[in-house]
């Protein structure tokens, strides 16, 4: 027997060896998901993990197969068994969305696919094409714009703002980098502004100085006069004023910025304008609130994630551009092994040429799928619902003695403490204590934040799952809690 024939014998796969038990295991995994999703209401929002699940994840490398039942079954009762929770109905915690059972199914099957959305002549590549177009027409953008899908918001913001770099550096800052710009950069945004805008700054090799942060006005939306004499003044330095950044909805109260006035600016002064609208920009698609967003669609850029209000599986964000060679030419790069040929696999487009990543994953699949089962209508509707929620919990709360809302809502957070006549830190701890009871008791998950310099619980109803019966649980348990912790008499001070 020769060396070839040796190693024959010797070959694997990762292919199971018995594929019926196989299928049998998986129409078990697909019932438990079933069941998983039609009773979240019945679960805790959120439980803590037992000391004997955390040291599950403290196990060795494994050497040794398992049967893949016994592999399953540990993924039970660990990893499915105690969730983040932003499925469940009363998940109000940050910014996100809810998922969906045909999305969860789209993921399955783009894993299934296995295709690498770097690029290429093959379904799945239009498929991904397809979406950002969808994208583009939710917003109003050009069908000449580009795009691409992301991981989520903060590289979608990335993007852009790598574009609104390149684009106004007045030199080819690919070839010769940050330091041979003749004018440092400034890029301005409101004093509510997301903190990846920060990172993008760093990573842009700009540095956080490079952001002018302008003061917010009562609504907490963007001083569109502070705004012009920070630029003025920034010239009058020997600055270069690149690009301003608007909020579609800011991440701590959802205020949102007059896009229009500050898409008039931009053209004014010649700069980029970026907009922000990783909470709000889909409320375009609300027939009831679109309005608000006026605007978003004359920006140069625009941020979105089709995670939170179309609700997909984490994670896909979307960077939309509306000059699409500009874009192509902040990324593109052609090595020899990556050479487009007339026919065959490597005929089609280069997806890649759009972002940082030149391994793609199959993203738009869950995307497509929702949106072709439901239609982009009903996601707008559940947009609407979801900001009419947050003005039925404002309400509940201001005929509430005890409670006190931070602002009225502009969309869907909502900012409110218990207040039983305490001030300073006892106020804050009283209120840090019931957002934490509220998880431990999995009744609901909040988090917190600062507005006007005051501490707040925080609601951000992003959940096609949230009731109003919800709301109202929410705000009579909270005054329990309240009640509770003040009649221990653990936090006086």
């Amino acid at each position: 027997m020769d060396i070839a024939q040796e190693t024959v014998g010797t070959e694997e796969t990762l292919d199971p060896a018995d594929w019926a038990a196989v299928q049998a295991l998986s129409h078990q995994v697909i019932d438990d998901a079933v069941d998983y999703l039609s009773d979240i209401r019945d679960r805790p929002a959120w439980r803590e993990m037992p000391a004997e699940v955390r040291e599950a994840f403290a196990a060795p490398l494994p050497r040794s197969p398992v049967p893949l039942a016994a592999v399953y079954d540990e993924v039970s009762r660990t990893v499915m068994s105690y969730p983040m929770g932003n499925i469940h109905p009363r998940f109000w915690a940050w910014y996100m969305g809810s998922s969906n059972f045909t999305g969860a199914l789209g993921d399955f099957l783009a894993a299934i696919q296995g295709s690498n959305l770097g690029g290429g002549n093959h379904a799945a590549g239009l498929m991904d094409s397809q979406v950002v177009n969808w994208c583009k027409q939710m917003l109003g953008f050009p069908a000449s714009a580009s795009g691409t899908l992301v991981s989520g918001g903060s590289m979608a913001n990335m993007i852009g703002l790598t574009v609104a770099r390149n684009a106004k550096a007045g030199i080819d800052v690919r070839e010769h980098g940050v330091a041979a710009i003749e004018k440092p950069l400034r890029f301005y945004g409101s004093d509510q502004i997301h903190s990846c805008h920060r990172k993008a700054m760093e990573a842009l090799g700009l540095g956080n100085r490079a952001l002018r942060r302008i003061s917010t006005d009562a609504d907490l939306r963007i001083d569109i006069p502070a705004l012009r004499a920070a630029i003025v003044e920034d010239r009058e330095a020997g600055f270069k004023p690149a690009c301003v950044i608007g909020n579609a909805g800011t991440v701590n109260t959802g205020a949102i910025d007059d896009l229009r006035a500050l898409a008039k600016l931009a053209h004014e002064e010649g700069l980029w304008f970026h907009v922000d609208g990783c909470i709000g920009a889909l409320i375009a698609i609300a027939p009831d609130n679109a309005h608000r967003v006026a605007g978003i669609e004359w920006a140069d850029s625009v941020a979105l994630d089709p995670h939170k209000w179309l609700h997909a599986p984490f994670e896909v964000g979307c960077a939309l551009v509306r000059d699409a060679v500009a874009h192509r030419r902040t990324f593109a790069v052609t090595p020899e092994y990556l050479e487009s040929t007339p026919r065959g696999l490597a005929s089609g487009e280069w997806l890649h040429d759009y972002g940082l990543q030149t391994s793609r994953g199959f993203r738009a699949l869950k995307v497509w799928m929702a949106l072709k089962e439901h239609g982009v209508d009903k996601f707008g509707r559940l947009i609407d619902q979801n900001i009419a929620q947050a003005s039925y919990l404002a309400g509940l709360i201001e005929a509430e003695p005890l409670m006190e809302l931070a602002t009225s809502p502009t969309i869907n957070i909502v900012c409110f403490r218990y207040q039983p006549g305490v001030t300073g830190e006892a106020l804050k701890v009283l209120n840090t204590e019931i957002m934490l009871r509220l998880q431990e008791q999995g009744i609901a998950v909040l988090s917190d934040t600062t507005v006007h310099g005051e501490h707040w619980l925080r609601v951000a109803i992003a959940n096609h799952r949230t009731r109003r019966e919800d709301l109202d649980l929410l705000v009579g348990e909270a005054v329990r809690l309240g009640r509770e912790i003040a009649a221990e008499g653990s936090l006086r001070k």
